[in-house]
């Protein structure tokens, strides 16, 4: 991927750097508020055990709910969805077979064949057609994820507060080459540099945080150093329960530098040392959003599709949904790992993803999400 170009995605769906928003193009960041309902997250699951470590045979292979489809054809694809809008009335069915059964790559080809067959924008066509939730969902399905998750950056950042659980949902788990390209987008779509967007908007510890993430230099290497992990536990303990206050630089330095299995041992060498594990140190240590962003990086260390599972649950859970956390969770592991997921949730909750969901929402977001999560 060659320099600040956004790699091989149609000219059609979103604006670039200078003109943004474009007309017809994605809803400026700042459309959809989203946060946290009732503002801080438990920080465990109600009634259960510590964060449940997914087995071995799992980390190895993860897989998303959603697949390239075979004997793809673009141009049918664009053709269905401009039958699907065209007339009175939206077939909406007609809508989720295709979106839900592409991958996004293929979305992409989609967009482009729309634009080349009818001369139209195809997400102008569709925002114009939907509303509400069912929109965001399908905006968010049509962006190139680096896109998406860039966007998501801005949007949480964009006037006047900030969703800081967004900015630890992307920066914490992501792998370095995903940040590094999203850092790259948000550059040469937005004309912005996320780093300093970053240090305008949070501060303190949890700023550091943050900035060490957007680096996108966490050792990758998969091999454990137990030697290392026996005294990043020690460090981290002297940085913490073993003194007066915290020294939180150890606490950033350590979790932003090493491996996520790395990290894992220096968890379990850790629970053997200090009889308490790291996770609720954390949480006699630090407090508000560095805390949060602290035990996102432990718990993606331990089972990533455990912590998003736990966001998914946290997103539907007492009155309201927190719909945009729901979508973008939904959507930018879809292709990754929500099969993972899926198992993680019933594992934790005892019910499927897909009855929550489908208790939920409703309508035709509600037959969309479900096509997505594959139940």
């Amino acid at each position: 991927m060659g320099g600040g170009a956004y790699p091989q995605v149609p000219s059609s769906g979103y604006p670039g750097a200078g003109g943004y928003p474009a007309p017809g193009g994605y809803p400026a960041p700042g459309v959809y508020p989203g946060g946290f309902p009732g503002g801080q997250m438990p920080s465990q699951y109600p009634g259960q055990a510590p964060y449940p470590s997914q087995p071995a045979a799992m980390t190895q292979g993860t897989q998303g709910t959603i697949r390239p489809a075979a004997n793809f054809d673009a141009m049918r694809d664009a053709e269905i969805l401009r039958k699907a809008m065209k007339g009175f009335g939206t077939d909406e069915q007609a809508i989720v077979d295709v979106v839900a059964n592409r991958s996004n790559d293929q979305r992409q080809k989609i967009k482009a064949a729309f634009k080349t067959m009818y001369g139209k924008d195809l997400i102008k066509d569709l925002k114009s057609e939907l509303s509400g939730n069912m929109e965001e969902l399908i905006l968010a399905l049509f962006m190139p994820s680096t896109y998406y998750d860039a966007w998501s950056l801005r949007n949480a950042m964009k006037g006047a507060g900030t969703q800081e659980r967004v900015l630890i949902e992307i920066l914490c788990t992501r792998t370095n080459q995903e940040i590094r390209e999203i850092v790259r987008c948000y550059q040469s779509e937005f004309g912005r540099d996320l780093e300093k967007d970053i240090r305008s908007d949070t501060s303190g510890h949890f700023e550091r945080l943050l900035v060490s993430m957007c680096q996108g230099n966490r050792d990758e290497n998969q091999s454990v150093n137990h030697q290392m992990a026996q005294d990043d536990a020690q460090r981290l303990y002297q940085a913490g329960e073993g003194r007066l206050g915290t020294d939180e630089s150890c606490f950033n330095m350590i979790l932003a530098t090493r491996s996520f299995p790395q990290l894992k041992a220096t968890m379990e060498a850790y629970s053997r040392m200090a009889n308490r594990d790291l996770l609720s140190s954390v949480g006699r240590e630090f407090s508000g959003y560095v805390e949060s962003g602290l035990k996102a990086i432990l718990q993606c260390a331990l089972s990533r599709p455990a912590f998003f599972a736990e966001r998914l649950y946290y997103s539907m859970k007492g009155a309201g949904t927190d719909d945009s956390t729901l979508v973008r969770i939904v959507v930018t592991r879809s292709e990754i790992d929500l099969v993972q997921i899926k198992q993680m949730f019933t594992q934790m909750y005892q019910k499927t993803l897909g009855t929550v969901i489908a208790s939920d929402t409703s309508g035709d977001y509600r037959k969309l999400l479900l096509a997505i999560v594959g139940q």
